[in-house]
Formats: C-alpha cells, structure tokens, sequence
C-alpha cells in the first residue's frame, strides 16, 4: 500500500493528466453498460424515474433479441451492415493509406497542407447538411445531374426511387467524408519514419515507387492492421446519418439502405420499444468484441508484433 501511495505521489501530474479523459469514460463508456439490463426487460417508464423503470419493468428474457431476429428484414439489414461495412473498411484503408502517402510526397508543403485541410473539411459537416448537397445533385426536377442528362437528350432519373444506384452513391459519399480524416493518422506515421531509410534506398537506386512499397508501407503494416481490427469491431455497426439522412429515408430505397441502425430508429419510433432497441445494441456491442478477439488472434498467430493485444 505505502509503495502505491509514494507511486502515486511521484506521478501525479501523469495521474493528473489522464483524470479528464478517465473521468469521460467512466461517465459515457462504463456507467452506461448497466442499462444494457433494458435489452432484458420491457422497458415501461415509472413517474419515480429512471431507475424505477429499470426496477418495475417487467423480465422479459430474450425476447427482445427474438423479436429483433424474427422479422422479415432480419436478414437484410444484417446482410446490407455487414456487406457496406466491408467495402469501408478495406476501400477506406486503401484510400486512407494512399492519399496519405501522396500528401506526403507534395514538394510544395504549402500546398500538402491545403490538400489536407480541404480533404478533412467534410468529416466535420454534419450528414443533414450532406444530404442537402446531395439533393442538389439528384433532385429529379431541378438536380445538377438531371438537368445534364437533358442537355444530351436523356430522360432524367429519379434518383430517389431507383434503388441500383444507391449502393455507389452510398460508398461514394462515405469516402468522400472520411478520407482527410482517415488519412490524418497514417499521414503522421508516415512523418514518422526515419528518413534515413529513404535515403539508403536512393542510394540503392530505388524508384519512387520502390520507396513507397519497400519502405513506407512496411513501416505502416502495424498500423494499418491495428486501425483495421478496431474497425472490424464496429462491422455490425452503421453511420446512422449516412444511410438515413442522404437517401431522405425514401421507402423505395430501403433494399439497400437499410441497415441494423436505421431498421431499429423505425421501430422505436414506430413501436416507442425502447427494450429491442437496447438489445440491438447489446447485440451489435457484443457482436464487435467477439471479432475483434478473433481477429486479434489471427493476427498474433501471424504476426505477434503486429497484434493489438
């Protein structure tokens, strides 16, 4: 006890430093999972409050995640979450990884860093915005896109309706707003690198092409897999925004926009049943831990330096 006391009291500004951070998970990360007992319960609200709901709710066991399974869209959404999430996560690395590596060649780091600011302005634009921008574009009377198909004498497509352009839109839009700020972190792994290893590769007489493949992207091998592990953690999870505020929650759409967040905001809005709602998240939660653990230790048995844990 006395040599934690005196390790704390040597280290207190490091102690001191972490507190916020500490203090933010445990209030929005940790406390919450005791609501997760909801996903077990039909949750009914008690005027004593929160915590009288949770007491006076009735068990109802796993019945919220049968009911969440057992409809006719179960399939779908699961198919349409797990399918998008693929193409981003490995598109969105490929991405990521090469417009940080073209940043990083720029002679002109004036203009790195005007690439770079204009490429992470849309990570900060809110999806409602997005979606105004891109009805500008798709509007079947007035839309940018219609209005040149006219121009060449092309019926106009109305976008809204027409569920086989989705999919590449939907794509599109999430690399679009996603790539300055994925590209951030392999941008300055890349800064990272001793220089000292381009310069022995020139020596060598190595191309530009060369450098990149023999030494930039084995410096970033780690990296890549540790960010593509935590992402495979949230594969069963969607950008709420990006599949309900861009397509303007058209019902024709929902083949291939629907997905586990979107299918569960109708059902709560429809149904107001808050218990399912906390099951798909559980679901969706454990779901990501489970795969994270395997790739994890497929990537130890590989690779053990390049594991998470």
């Amino acid at each position: 006890m006395q040599k934690t006391v005196k390790y704390i009291k040597k280290n207190y500004i490091w102690f001191l430093m972490v507190l916020p951070g500490t203090i933010w998970f445990l209030l929005f990360s940790y406390l919450p999972m005791f609501g997760n007992i909801i996903a077990f319960k039909k949750f009914r609200i008690d005027p004593d409050g929160f915590f009288a709901s949770i007491k006076n709710s009735e068990w109802v066991g796993w019945d919220n995640f049968k009911y969440l399974f057992s409809t006719n869209d179960a399939f779908l959404i699961t198919k349409n979450t797990i399918l998008y999430n693929l193409v981003f996560i490995f598109l969105g690395l490929a991405l990521s990884v090469g417009t940080a590596i073209l940043l990083s060649e720029l002679a002109s780091k004036k203009l790195s860093k005007f690439y770079q600011t204009g490429m992470l302005f849309p990570h900060f634009l809110s999806w409602v915005i997005v979606s105004y921008f891109v009805f500008t574009f798709l509007s079947p009377d007035r839309g940018l896109f219609n209005n040149i198909l006219e121009m060449f004498g092309v019926d106009p497509i109305s976008w809204y309706s027409e569920s086989k352009f989705w999919p590449y839109i939907i794509v599109f839009m999430s690399q679009w707003k996603g790539i300055g700020y994925g590209s951030i972190v392999y941008l300055a792994a890349i800064a990272g690198i001793d220089r000292t290893y381009y310069e022995a590769a020139m020596i060598d007489g190595a191309s530009k092409w060369q450098q990149i493949r023999h030494v930039t992207l084995p410096q970033l091998k780690t990296l890549m897999i540790i960010l593509t592990i935590m992402n495979v953690g949230r594969i069963f999870n969607s950008d709420f925004g990006l599949f309900f505020q861009v397509p303007r929650d058209s019902g024709a759409l929902y083949p291939v926009t629907n997905v586990i967040d979107t299918f569960v905001y109708r059902g709560l809005m429809t149904l107001g049943d808050i218990g399912m709602s906390t099951a798909a998240g559980l679901y969706q939660a454990t779901v990501g831990l489970v795969l994270v653990l395997i790739t994890n230790y497929i990537v130890r048995k590989v690779d053990e330096e390049s594991a998470l844990f």
